[in-house]
Formats: structure tokens, C-alpha cells, sequence
């Protein structure tokens, strides 16, 4: 297995069919294939060796695309570097992971001089833009400058990848992602036939440096058709380009939808071209659901769960799934890659319907994390990736996840599962989306606190969420304080940043959640 696989088969099959369609710029399979020779050409020349690490620091682009097939091609490695970071945080994955080169777009290129003297082993900066900073070399006139060279074949259990993950719980971790690891996932999602229209056109409006949208670009490079790539998300921007270039399949985080569903830019866009919508990062509330299903009436729906150390599927919830009221809260079961059970903390597994920590199994579990085998080894045992996420299982198979298993809120001794609590609260009318953390309280403990950002044009109080909660869970884990505020902090991923959340109210106690 190996990603180039697809280029390679595109090219003889559909050779005139556009990749890639990015700021009204088409180029066909054919310009692909012969722009990644090149650039996997000039990596050569810079020195870039069988293994070396190439990273990248760029909005999404089809230059993006090209470049994860061009370091494959290379014989090398990407590593994909998280655009919203700062540039401590930057230096610090790029240090870690070794990279010889970076690529940088107009939007990171005011950070060239500092990295290069923060990054000793940086050798080299690539721009992709309009005009390259004073130490960076210009990615057009790279490729002008040297000839295409033979695929080096990488592939199998070779690393393909370095995607660093863990911002919401600690310290970014890289994991290492193998061909076949990227490939298995890819095939998996596309083996079920409702995740992606063969084909097709998929939009990337979802961060490109994130794993989530390198498993829709996998199953699309895999099931044939076109990339059509917007810069970032934006409601407009991705109505406007659902209406005008007839994309069929796009991946969203609930946040994305919601914005999109919500958002007056998109209000008037023709979006009946839309036959699959992904979502991941969290499930979809009911509320949500049917908000969205009116606005995209012809589009199915698919949740993905897994994790960057899953290359990232193990669980997939199908549009089939979506009819059955009693699973919308759901993650699915177990991909067709891939084997997933629930156990204790013996590494037991626990019966049916009991809450546990979710495992999966299978060719789709990374190598490692980058040079931290202690950590690899804890995660990975018995070739059982150890989420992290508590969940369980029902008769037939379907996950649930009920919360991290480091979120947990213990309040008077009682286990509280923020993740219950935050389906409870999403069922409210007003509740755009919330976040619920557990607070230091002098009489319980912890105590569950919710924060809250409303609806457009909504209002509620404390008590009547209170309220609320206590309808559909057990009223001590409803929350007893609820924050309102106009956003919540995001990671790269669209999920939320608990820690950040916390912050505030754990600054000064004697001590913190784990």
C-alpha cells in the first residue's frame, strides 16, 4: 500500500479530469502528477533523503495536495504543521520532528526568519506565493528548475506521515502514520459505499493539516474525482463554492455545520449538488440534525470517530444509522478496517452496555509516537490502540462515547460524564453549542459547570438549563453554574479546548483536573 497508489491510477484512467480546482485555478490528474515529479525532484536536490522529514505551514491549497504526494514520492516524510499554533509551538514540532525543509504560504511567510533561527536543522524554506521572504526559495521557480524524477515507490509500513495531536490534553505528541496505516483507513471508509460519491468532488474547507481532512483526501484520491479547495472555512465560502462548482461530498466539524446551516451568507446558496456530508469531533445534536437535514435535503450523513493514532477511523455511524432516533447519539461501529471493543482497566472487556475505555485494533494503528517509546508503549498494548475515551457498546455493536476519560467530573462522589450533560443541554432550543467542565466547589468537590454560547437572537437563563438538563439526565449532573459567552476556543481539529476553559477557575486551586 502506498498513497501515490491513486496519482498513479488517475493518470491512467482519468488523466483530463480535474484534481484540483483552487481560487478558479483547474489543474487536471495529468498537471498533478507531473508538478509532484518535480517537486519531488527538487526535495532531492535540496538534499531531502530516503526518511527525512518535510514539513508544511500553509492554508489549504492545491499546492497542499501536491505536496503530501511529492514527499511520498520523495521518499520522504510530511509532517504537517498545525496552523493555528503559535511559534513557539511551531519551532517546537519542527525541532522535534527533524524537519530538513519547510514549505510556507503568504500567510506564514513574516515567520521564515524566526524559525530559521529557532529550527538549527531547518536547511531549507520553500514560499508558495507571490514573492519569496529574504531566506526562502521560490516554490514555482524550484519546480521550473528541475526535472520530474521516478516515484521512489515508498509505501507499506514506511512512515508516511508526522501529524502532531494531544493540544487538548498536553503537550503535542507526533505520531507516525505508515503508508499502509493512511491507505487502510482509506479503503476502510470507502469499502462501505455511503461515505463518499466515487468520482465525485469533495471540498476542503476543513483544515488540510489535520488528520480529519487527510481521510476524506485519502477516500477521494482512492474512489477517483476532483479536489476543490477553499482556503479555510467560511459559511459564505463554502456555500459559494458548493453552488458553483457542484461539490458532492464535504467533511464539517458540528461546528462548521452549524454555521453553515445558520449563517445568512449561505442562506440563498444553491446547495442541492451535496450528496455526503461528514462531520466528526463530536456527534451531531437533534436539534442540529434536522436543521440540517432541511437545508440539504438530498445529503446523507456520516459521523467518523477515531484519532490521529487510528490514521483516523475506527467508527463509523452511517446515513442508514441517521434514520434511527435512538442511535443520532452514536459513534458508529467498527469501520470495516478495523476492531474495536470496549474494556476496563485491566484491558478486560466488559459486557455489553457498561462504560469502559474504547480500543481498537487493526491496520489503521499508528507506529508510534516520534521518538517517545515509554508513551507508545503505554498507549499501544497487545496492538490495541487505548483511546482514551470512555464509551460502550450495545448488542448490536454501537459505540457510544460518553466523555475523555480525563474530563471526567467527580461531584460528591458521584462520576458525571460532561459529554451526558452536553447532549443534554444541545437539546435546548437556545444552546448553539456548549462545553461542560468540572469546577472546583468547597462543598462537592467538583461541581458541573456549563458554558454556554447561544443561538442567534436566543435567550435563557441558568436556571431554565438547569431545568432542562434535569428532564433528560439525573439532576445532580445537571450543571449548577452556566457561563455565557460568544465563542468557544477551538483546536485545529473544531473541537473544543477544555483546558482553556478550565484555566480560568483551576488557576489558583491547590489542584487541577487531570
Amino acid at each position: 500500500m502506498y498513497l501515490t497508489q491513486a496519482l498513479h491510477r488517475a493518470v491512467q484512467q482519468t488523466p483530463d479530469l480535474p484534481a484540483t480546482i483552487f481560487n478558479g485555478r483547474v489543474r487536471t490528474w495529468a498537471e498533478c502528477a507531473h508538478r509532484v515529479a518535480r517537486l519531488a525532484g527538487a526535495l532531492r536536490a535540496l538534499g531531502v533523503g530516503p526518511g527525512d522529514r518535510v514539513a508544511i505551514l500553509a492554508h489549504n491549497s492545491d499546492t497542499y495536495h501536491e505536496f503530501l504526494l511529492a514527499v511520498a514520492w520523495a521518499d520522504a516524510v510530511f509532517v504537517p504543521v498545525n496552523t493555528r499554533w503559535s511559534v513557539a509551538e511551531i519551532a517546537f514540532s519542527l525541532e522535534d520532528a527533524g524537519a530538513r525543509v519547510l514549505v510556507v504560504d503568504d500567510a506564514f511567510a513574516a515567520l521564515v526568519p524566526e524559525l530559521q533561527r529557532t529550527v538549527p536543522g531547518l536547511a531549507t524554506v520553500v514560499h508558495d506565493g507571490d514573492a519569496a521572504p529574504e531566506g526562502a526559495l521560490d516554490l514555482e521557480h524550484l519546480l521550473a528548475a528541475h526535472d520530474p524524477v521516478p516515484d521512489a515507490g515508498r509505501g507499506g509500513d514506511a512512515p508516511a506521515g508526522i501529524y502532531y495531536t494531544g493540544g487538548t490534553t498536553g503537550r503535542a505528541k507526533g505520531v507516525v502514520l505508515s503508508h499502509a496505516n493512511l491507505v487502510t483507513s482509506a479503503l476502510g471508509c470507502a469499502a462501505t459505499g455511503t461515505f463518499m460519491t466515487a468520482g465525485g468532488r469533495l471540498l476542503h474547507a476543513a483544515p488540510m493539516f489535520h488528520l480529519a481532512d487527510g481521510a476524506a483526501w485519502g477516500a477521494r484520491n482512492s474512489l477517483g474525482g476532483t479536489h476543490v479547495i477553499v482556503p479555510g472555512f467560511t459559511p459564505g465560502g463554502v456555500a459559494r463554492a458548493i453552488e458553483e462548482l457542484g461539490v458532492t461530498d464535504v467533511l464539517l466539524v458540528p461546528t462548521m455545520i452549524q454555521m453553515l446551516v445558520d449563517s445568512p451568507d449561505a442562506a440563498d446558496r444553491d446547495l442541492s449538488s451535496l450528496r455526503n456530508l461528514i462531520y466528526g469531533a463530536s456527534p451531531i445534536s437533534a436539534a442540529l440534525l434536522e436543521r440540517t437535514a432541511k437545508r440539504l435535503p438530498l445529503a446523507a450523513f456520516t459521523q467518523a470517530y477515531g484519532m490521529t493514532e487510528l490514521s483516523p477511523v475506527a467508527t463509523l455511524l452511517s446515513p442508514a444509522d441517521h434514520g434511527d432516533e435512538s442511535l443520532r447519539r452514536a459513534a458508529g461501529r467498527a469501520a470495516p478496517h478495523a476492531e474495536v471493543r470496549i474494556v476496563d482497566a485491566e484491558d478486560h472487556e466488559v459486557p455489553r452496555g457498561t462504560v469502559g475505555e474504547v480500543v481498537s485494533r487493526g491496520g489503521h494503528v499508528m507506529l508510534g509516537y516520534w521518538n517517545r517509546p515509554e508513551e507508545t508503549a503505554a498507549a499501544v498494548r497487545d496492538g490495541w490502540m487505548h483511546t482514551g475515551d470512555g464509551g460502550y457498546m450495545d448488542e448490536r455493536g454501537y459505540v457510544f462515547i460518553v466523555d475523555r476519560i480525563k474530563d471526567m467530573i467527580v461531584s460528591g462522589g458521584e462520576n458525571v460524564y460532561s459529554a451526558e450533560v452536553e447532549n443534554a443541554l444541545a437539546r435546548h432550543p437556545a444552546v448553539a453549542s456548549c462545553a461542560v467542565i468540572g469546577v472546583p466547589d468547597p462543598e462537592w468537590g467538583e461541581r458541573v459547570h456549563a458554558v454556554v454560547v447561544l443561538a442567534p437572537g436566543a435567550a435563557a437563563t441558568a436556571e431554565e438549563l438547569r431545568a432542562h438538563c434535569a428532564e433528560h439526565i439525573a439532576r445532580y449532573k445537571a450543571p449548577r453554574s452556566v457561563e455565557f459567552v460568544d465563542a468557544l476556543p477551538l483546536s485545529g481539529a473544531g473541537k473544543v479546548l477544555k483546558r482553556e476553559l478550565r484555566a480560568r477557575h483551576w488557576a489558583d486551586a491547590d489542584r487541577s483536573v487531570s
